[in-house]
């Protein structure tokens, strides 16, 4: 079973790269939220400021990478130069699940790494939801944290990739209780994301009565992890050609931020106290923008950079990172925000077949 795991996720990497496992048909639906051009922004555009505070660090700006890889050979360099990356231009970092590192330790310095090479950048873990529900894993998940020296422990949930996948094991039975159980014992903040078929008012709403103050929506509209699993197939399986139609399943990235800025609404004591994470088919500071007008704290993306750095190296992922920055200044400056708080609170439009709205 461990080396099943490696290779699964050396195969994971190399699909993301290789081949075309973007949603076929959906968008994230960002092309269709425009900023409100401000004429008189009446600031200078040196005096925008897009610095924010994430897992009581002070980052650069509101991006993170997010989780990726670890537990196979190549991961160590891959997770090191990401990390270094990373760190250069002080964002925060997720490695890939760690489930391998709970069964064997032969390539825990894949995930170690990240943070001897990044000491001061926020750092998050990362289990599966099927981990959590199991308590012999959860009272071993200190370890997986401690690690890396993680700031907080991500928990993926990905029901319709492990259906997808030829050994995926769907069990999802006693998640929302495991997570309810971490979140009162772990010691660091849980954040529980999607993979890519996105997070519902509804779950959003269990996931704060488990104690989830930290929410990454992972919409639709980005890599479909469906169509990763789809492909690694390969007729493995009587019911593989039946998977097909589930390649464009979930919520878009935009249809999750506007569900959970309602419920936020509707809960106003978890107003100030639920941060949430745009990810889902973010491909520039533009993007970043955007999700930041439509309720999120911060946005993250990975198969971007995790694309750039292995066929461009280290030098081009961080000036791609710079010239995502400097689209967020412009941005902000375009719409006369001098800080992300101020950004958030700008209007925007949306464009939609037949009308347009406005929002304020």
């Amino acid at each position: 079973m461990p080396t099943e795991i490696s290779s699964r996720k050396k195969d994971h990497v190399d699909l993301c790269v290789s081949e075309r496992v973007t949603f076929r048909q959906k968008t994230s639906g960002l092309e269709r939220i425009s900023l409100i051009h401000n004429a008189l922004p009446e600031l200078n555009f040196e005096d925008v400021r897009t610095g924010i505070t994430f897992l009581e660090k002070q980052v650069s700006m509101p991006l993170m990478v997010s989780c990726m890889t670890g537990g196979y050979a190549d991961a160590e360099r891959i997770n090191r130069e990401l990390a270094e990356v990373c760190a250069e231009i002080n964002i925060p970092m997720g490695v890939g699940s760690q489930r391998q590192a709970l069964e064997r330790s032969d390539f825990h310095e894949s995930f170690s790494v990240v943070r001897k090479v990044a000491p001061n950048i926020p750092i998050t873990a990362n289990i599966g939801g099927a981990e959590v529900a199991k308590p012999e894993v959860r009272t071993q998940l200190h370890r997986i944290v401690e690690m890396i020296e993680a700031n907080a422990l991500t928990v993926h949930l990905n029901p319709l990739q492990e259906l997808m996948q030829p050994e995926g094991s769907p069990r999802f039975k006693g998640v929302l209780a495991g997570i309810e159980d971490l979140s009162k014992t772990l010691g660091v903040p849980i954040i529980v994301k999607e993979v890519g078929a996105g997070i519902s008012s509804g779950v959003a709403v269990a996931l704060m009565g488990a104690g989830v103050r930290i929410i990454d929506v992972a919409g639709a509209g980005g890599t479909s992890w469906a169509g990763v699993e789809i492909l690694r197939s390969e007729g493995k399986a009587p019911e593989d050609r039946y998977k097909e139609v589930f390649w464009d399943w979930g919520l878009t990235t935009v249809e999750c931020l506007q569900m959970l800025t309602e419920v936020k609404k509707f809960h106003k004591g978890l107003k100030n106290e639920v941060t949430i994470i745009a990810s889902g088919g973010i491909t520039s500071g533009l993007d970043i923008a955007k999700t930041l007008v439509l309720g999120a704290a911060l946005a993250a993306a990975a198969r971007p950079f995790l694309q750039t750095l292995i066929e461009e190296g280290q030098p081009a992922l961080a000036a791609m990172m710079r010239g995502w920055h400097y689209q967020l200044r412009a941005a902000m400056f375009l719409t006369g925000a001098q800080t992300v708080n101020q950004l958030r609170q700008t209007p925007y439009y949306q464009t939609a077949t037949e009308k347009q709205e406005m929002f304020e």
